[in-house]
Parts: C-alpha cells; sequence; structure tokens
C-alpha cells in the first residue's frame, strides 16, 4: 500500500496572491498571505510585549527570587541561632565567670602596696639580696594598670628558679620580665646577679574607668574639630 502522496506547492502561485493583494478588503486574500500576516502580527506582538513589558518584569522576578533566597538562608541562620541560644547564653555565663574568676587575681589600688611586699618577701625568703627594686610609672590600659618594677638581686641560680616559681604561686599575676643573669663580679663565691622588670597588673576602679572614658570622648571631639 502506497503513502499518501502530499500536496505539491506552487510558489509561483503564492508569489501571484501576495503581489495580487488587495490592501483595501484584507478578507478577500487567499488563505496563505492572511495566514502569513496573522503569524508576522502574532510575533510582532510577542517581541514588544518582550521588549517594553515582559523583560522588565522578568528580571523583577530574578531579582525577587534572590532575594527570597537569602531571606531563606537568614532565616535558617536565626533558626540555628535560636535553637542554640540556651547553650550561647550558657557560654556567656562561663566567660563572665571566667573573666571575673581572672579579675580577682588583679590587685585593686590599695592593695598593689602589699602585694609588693609579698615580692620583696619571695625573694628574701629564698636568701636573695635585692640591691635595687624600683618601681616604675603606671601605664593604664583597657580595663587595668601595669605597674613595672625594676629588680636587681644577688644570689645562686638556683635561688633564682625558686623564686621564680614564688612568684608564680602568689594569688595575684605577677610577671618576670626581660631576665638576664650574669657573674657577680665583687663576689668570689660564685654567686649571680639577676637583672629583670617584674610587672604586677591592678584593675581600674569605677572612678578610673569614667575619667578613662570621658577623655577618650574629648580626644574624640578634638580630632573631629
Amino acid at each position: 500500500m502506497k503513502a499518501p502522496a502530499l500536496p505539491s506547492i506552487d510558489f509561483r502561485e503564492v508569489l501571484r496572491d501576495f503581489q495580487n493583494l488587495n490592501p483595501q478588503d484584507p478578507g478577500a486574500w487567499p488563505v496563505v498571505p492572511r495566514v502569513t500576516v496573522l503569524l508576522s502580527v502574532f510575533l510582532i506582538v510577542l517581541l514588544a510585549g518582550w521588549w517594553f513589558v515582559w523583560a522588565d518584569q522578568l528580571d523583577s522576578l530574578h531579582a525577587k527570587q534572590e532575594a527570597e533566597l537569602a531571606l531563606k538562608d537568614q532565616f535558617v541562620a536565626k533558626k540555628k541561632q535560636a535553637v542554640n541560644l540556651d547553650l550561647y547564653v550558657q557560654q556567656l555565663n562561663e566567660i563572665d565567670r571566667s573573666f571575673g574568676a581572672l579579675l580577682k587575681q588583679l590587685p585593686n589600688k590599695s592593695e598593689v602596696e602589699s602585694l609588693l611586699v609579698e615580692v620583696n618577701q619571695a625573694g628574701m625568703g629564698r636568701g636573695l639580696q635585692f640591691d635595687l627594686f624600683k618601681p616604675g610609672a603606671e601605664q593604664v590600659k583597657d580595663f587595668y594598670a601595669e605597674l613595672p618594677i625594676n629588680v636587681r638581686l644577688t644570689g645562686t641560680y638556683h635561688d633564682f628558679g625558686a623564686f621564680a616559681g614564688d612568684i608564680g604561686k602568689l594569688s595575684r599575676i605577677v610577671t618576670l620580665n626581660n631576665i638576664a643573669i650574669v657573674a657577680n663580679p665583687q663576689s668570689k663565691d660564685g654567686s649571680l646577679v639577676l637583672d629583670a622588670v617584674t610587672k604586677t597588673f591592678r584593675y581600674l576602679d569605677a572612678e578610673e574607668l569614667a575619667a578613662k572614658k570621658k577623655a577618650a570622648e574629648e580626644a574624640k571631639k578634638g580630632g573631629r574639630r
């Protein structure tokens, strides 16, 4: 059985149909020109709609979709924070307790003098001789003040080590810095001389913190001028 033959198209006749069109009477046009014109008008309307209306709307839709994704990410992040809020509060309380414990290791202004006495006694208790014990000028930091003390001690290397251990066991924070140990030129018993900077710290009281804050604000205002 043979397949039905496709109808042949006479392109010359189609061309004559377009050439003989009467623009005053579109209803009388042949089928091919009418269909061609309708498709052309449809495509023109479609392109015009895309260019003047839909393109901006699609850009706006794309921007809103990106904003939606960003909001979803923010929601997930905030949800995680909300779920872990109790844990964060617990960690914050632990940090506050740790900070409070460290702060208690810093003496206040009235306790610095007794701390210096403790440092002196720690050296004398190990049989060390203080040739120099000279507190320097305080250096004020964020919430504490640093007090350097230049010391020079005479004794044995073992006694210096024991003294450093005793300093580390004090209830307040004291550090030994810039340590230099040399032979004692004035001694024949093999003693040594230790030069160091002993630093102790104290926390600033409320009045000092307020004065520091006020000075910083005035300096900031002066800089703006």
